[in-house]
C-alpha cells in the first residue's frame, strides 16, 4: 500500500516524477495494470532514497535471458549442472524425464498454484534423490558456467554496479541450483559484497553427493520467511522499499515475510505463452515486460533514485554514513 505522503512531496527539489517522463516505461512491450500506482510507488522510492531500498530477484530467466539474439538455448542453473561430464548417464536421462514432465506444469497458466506446489515438491524431491550416491567435483560447475556467463540480460553488469554503488542489498532467490548461480555471478564479476544467494545447494556425505541442503526452495515457496533470524534478514527487515523481479507468477511473492515492506514494486518478465498468461501476469505484477531481454527498466528506476540522492547529497555517496563500511554479505544462506 502507498500512503498519501507522495502527494505532499510534489514540491520536492526536482518535483513529482511521472510515468510519461520515464522512457523505459513507455515502450510497447512494457505493460502496467495501474500506471498511477506504479507512479506513486516510484515516487516513494525516489523520496525514500537508497537507504530504504532492497532488491530481490529470481535468477533463471530473470537475471539470465529467456532467449538470446541468435536463439541459442539459455541453460537454467540445473541445466548447467546437468551438462557436467562426470555425472552418471542415468542421472541425465532421469532428470531429463523429470524436466519434460514437470516444467510444462510449472508454466501452465491453467493449473492452480496450490496444485503446482505439490508437483514442484515432487520434482525437487526426486531430483535430490537422483543427485545422491556418486562422486562429483564442483569445479565442473565452474567450467560449464564459464560458457554461459554471457547469457545474462543486457546491461546486467551496469545494474549490479549501481546497486553496489548505492549500497542496496541484493537477494538472488533461486529455486534452481545455488552452486551454478554463484558460479555464474562470480565469473561475470557481479557477485559483489552486497549480493546474497538463497537457493538449493549441493551437500556431501562421506565424499559423495547427498542431495541438496535444506530447506528446499522451489518456485512457489521462495520468499523472505525462510530468512527469519538470518544475517540477511536482520540487515533488510527495516528496508521497506523493495523492487522484486521474476519470470514466474510465484516470484511475485519473494518479498513476503518482511514485516515493514509497505512499498513493493513487482516486475515480471513474460516470455512463455504470452497471450494465455497476460491477464494473470498483469494481475500479479505491477510492471510486465514482454520479451524484454534487458535490465533497462530496473536500471531506469535506480537511476531516478540515484539522481535524487545526488541532489540531496552532492558529496561522494556512502549510504550507511560517512564512516561506515559498505554492506558485506556471505554469499549463500
Amino acid at each position: 500500500m502507498v500512503n498519501d505522503e507522495s502527494s505532499d512531496r510534489r514540491d520536492d527539489k526536482v518535483g513529482f516524477i511521472r510515468i510519461q517522463d520515464i522512457p523505459a516505461l513507455n515502450q510497447s512491450h512494457c505493460r502496467m495494470r495501474d500506471p498511477q500506482l506504479v507512479e506513486k510507488i516510484i515516487n516513494e522510492f525516489v523520496c525514500g532514497g537508497p537507504e530504504r531500498m532492497q532488491f530481490v530477484s529470481d535468477f533463471d530467466y530473470t537475471i539470465t535471458k529467456q532467449r538470446t539474439e541468435d536463439n541459442e538455448a539459455v541453460l537454467s542453473s540445473f541445466g548447467i549442472f546437468n551438462t557436467c561430464k562426470s555425472l552418471p548417464s542415468y542421472y541425465k536421462d532421469e532428470t531429463d524425464k523429470l524436466f519434460r514432465k514437470y516444467r510444462p506444469i510449472e508454466i501452465d497458466p491453467n493449473i492452480p498454484i496450490g496444485e503446482k506446489v505439490e508437483y514442484m515438491i515432487e520434482w525437487w524431491t526426486k531430483s535430490a534423490e537422483l543427485a545422491s550416491g556418486f562422486a562429483f567435483d564442483p569445479i565442473e560447475i565452474d567450467q560449464t558456467a564459464s560458457k554461459f556467463k554471457r547469457a545474462l540480460r543486457d546491461r546486467t553488469h551496469e545494474l549490479f554496479a549501481t546497486l553496489l554503488r548505492l549500497d542496496i542489498p541484493v537477494l538472488v532467490f533461486s529455486a534452481g541450483l545455488g552452486n551454478s548461480v554463484v558460479s555464474v555471478l562470480q565469473q561475470a564479476n557481479i557477485m559483489h559484497p552486497n549480493v546474497k544467494v538463497v537457493s538449493n545447494f549441493l551437500q556431501y556425505r562421506d565424499g559423495l553427493l547427498d542431495g541438496f541442503q535444506q530447506p528446499m526452495i522451489h518456485t512457489f515457496n521462495k520468499n523472505e520467511t525462510v530468512l527469519n533470524g538470518s544475517e540477511y534478514y536482520e540487515l533488510v527487515h527495516t528496508r521497506d522499499h523493495i523492487i522484486v523481479m521474476g519470470d514466474s507468477l510465484g516470484d511475485a511473492d519473494m518479498a513476503n515475510g518482511v514485516p515493514a515492506s509497505s512499498h513493493i514494486l513487482k516486475i515480471g518478465f513474460l516470455f512463455d505463452h504470452v497471450e494465455a498468461n497476460m491477464d494473470k501476469y498483469m494481475n500479479t505484477f505491477d510492471i510486465v515486460l514482454v520479451d524484454d531481454q534487458t535490465m533497462d527498466v530496473p536500471r531506469a528506476l535506480l537511476g531516478l533514485i540515484e539522481q535524487r540522492h545526488q541532489l540531496r547529497h552532492p558529496h561522494p555517496h556512502v549510504a550507511n554514513g560517512a564512516n561506515s563500511a559498505p554492506i558485506q554479505l556471505s554469499s549463500a544462506l
